[in-house]
């Protein structure tokens, strides 16, 4: 029942990430308003939103009955460097006393925390089955504070591969991935998980005309959706991108119609 309310009953998932403050090496302004942003991204179309367990006391007015919670169960020590710590710092049973429909868990495979990594992978895997709570793993590269292109070739494609089929293999109902570089790519990442459903993790910022365009070529690959935070709510309306990424998804828009669009409802949000 949880699941169906996550991907709603097109099949598609438009979650806005304002979880940032458990992840980011320094504070991100535009999360000041927490319950501003949370309307924006509600009124653009996103029907599940991620955040952690103190902030949803201050936005839960701003979800609407259909909205639903993505707990995060994560945050990174030492985000500043190459490879930050992944720490949990909550249980599937808070997630659940919430009323979430989902918990995630930020995944980051390598070094010397790998073996501990894949524990707490599999623990929250386990408790989300005997609860009833969904799994959305991200399984992106260490850093997310970096552009795709440099992540890419540190890292490389395999990286990104292994860790979202570890993310299936180990119970996850979504899994959250990476734009590779292509939409070869991202569809062989899509084949990798045998059928669990992907988003699109939404990365570093970039220019509108890119993300839709990623968007536009996961939805193509097999994706079901998008995970995005920062190209939300750092952008100069986070409403209007919100709802281009919508439309790209649900009604499957060219990336350049959702663009013209976008750009016509920041003209006229700007003029009143």
């Amino acid at each position: 029942m949880r699941l169906k309310r996550v991907i709603d009953p097109a099949g598609v998932s438009v979650i806005c990430a304002l979880d940032h403050g458990m992840t980011a090496p320094t504070f991100l302004e535009p999360l000041s308003d927490i319950a501003e942003r949370t309307t924006e991204a509600v009124a653009g179309g996103a029907n599940v939103i991620m955040m952690s367990k103190g902030m949803i006391r201050l936005a839960v007015d701003a979800f609407s009955p259909t909205t639903s919670l993505a707990l995060l169960l994560s945050a990174s020590a030492n985000p500043g460097e190459s490879r930050p710590a992944v720490i949990q710092i909550a249980e599937v049973e808070e997630a659940a006393r919430l009323g979430a429909d989902a918990v995630v868990l930020f995944t980051a495979l390598g070094g010397e925390t790998e073996a501990a990594m894949i524990r707490t992978l599999a623990g929250v895997g386990r408790e989300s089955a005997l609860l009833g709570v969904p799994l959305i793993a991200e399984a992106e590269f260490p850093t997310t504070y970096a552009s795709v292109e440099e992540l890419t070739e540190r890292y490389g494609f395999e990286y990104l591969r292994r860790s979202v089929r570890l993310c299936a293999e180990l119970g996850a109902d979504i899994v959250k991935t990476n734009w590779p570089g292509d939409e070869d790519s991202f569809g062989r990442l899509v084949q990798a998980v045998n059928g669990i459903p992907v988003v699109l993790a939404g990365g570093s910022r970039v220019e509108d005309a890119e993300l839709l365009r990623r968007m536009e070529c996961a939805m193509q690959a097999g994706a079901i959706g998008c995970s995005v935070g920062r190209n939300i709510f750092m952008h100069r309306s986070p409403e209007a991108i919100t709802r281009a990424l919508s439309r790209v998804i649900r009604e499957r828009w060219p990336a350049r119609k959702a663009l013209a669009a976008l750009e016509q409802d920041v003209a006229v949000g700007a003029a009143r």
